[in-house]
Order: C-alpha cells, then structure tokens, then sequence
C-alpha cells in the first residue's frame, strides 16, 4: 500500500461502489481476510456480504461501509470521508444555511421558514397494506378449507342402510 487510498466520490450510488471496489484493489485483500480484518476492528463483515455488496450497484447500508472502509485499513479522519460520502449521496448534501437578508426587520418566523419533515416514501404503506391483505386472505382460505374438509360446512345428512347383516347385530 505505498500509493494513497481512493478517496469516495459523492456523486452516485454506481460512483460509490466503483471506489469501494477501487478500495479492494487498493488494500490487496481477499474477501475472508476483509472479515477477517473487520473482526479485529470490531466490525461484522461476512465475506459473501462483502462480495455482494460489491457486486451490485445499490448503496450499501452506513455499517457495511464502516466495517469496510476499516477491514481496508482505513481510518481516522478518511473513514469519516467515507461515512460522510454515503451519507450524502443516501440523503442528499447538508444544504448550505441560507444566507441573512440585508434588511433584519422581519423577524417573525412564518411557516416558510421551517424546515419540512422527513417524507415517509408512499410505496412503503400501499405495500405493507397489500402484504397484510393477503395474508389474511391466505389464512381465511386455509381456514375455510380445513372446515370444508372436515365436512363442517356440508349439508349431507349420513344415511343408514340396514342389511341384512346390520340388522342381526
């Protein structure tokens, strides 16, 4: 490792993963021996979570990257580098205080001036709402057919037919 580390780019999710790939390279490590090495930071890190994370072009979630960036020999100040990276390309760069007007006579806070709140993603609820009607659509077809088939809901009436041998017993 006599050359610098790849620094992480803050642009996109595929830029990310390509430097973590780069990041690989960099420290010469194989996959065991970045779980490995994680371990001794104190970070879980499985080899085949490594190499899937990799693999695909998705941001990894912020403990995954920790656990990287110091399986790779990164830290201090340049695995915050990297936190800090992931953290803006998930969220968006921290935006910039707006700079004071020349005239401070309005002082009155008015709804514009708030911050909005976080915005839950509307695929989260029609999903979770639709995940909940099957399963109860699943669980009353299972329970209409254990009742069907125990002969619960039938309207046969048992007929008794006597024999010649029934009737001698």
């Amino acid at each position: 490792m006599t050359t610098a580390p790849p620094t992480p780019p803050d642009s996109d999710a595929a830029a990310f993963v390509a430097a973590l790939r780069r990041l690989k390279a960099w420290s010469g490590l194989s996959y065991r021996r970045l779980e490995r090495e994680a371990a001794d930071a104190g970070h879980c890190l499985p080899y085949s979570t490594a190499a899937t994370m990799l693999g695909r072009e998705r941001l990894p979630r912020e403990e995954l990257v920790a656990a990287f960036v110091a399986a790779c020999g990164i830290r201090g100040d340049e695995a915050e580098a990297w936190l800090d990276a992931r953290t803006d390309i998930a969220c968006g760069p921290a935006s910039a205080p707006a700079p004071a007007s020349a005239d401070n006579t309005h002082t009155d806070t008015t709804p514009t001036d708030i911050a909005p709140a976080a915005v839950v993603p509307a695929r989260t609820r029609p999903r979770r709402l639709r995940w909940t009607l099957v399963g109860v659509a699943a669980l009353v077809t299972a329970l209409l057919g254990g009742t069907t088939a125990a002969g619960v809901l039938t309207d046969d009436e048992e007929v008794v037919r006597e024999t010649p041998t029934s009737t001698r017993l």
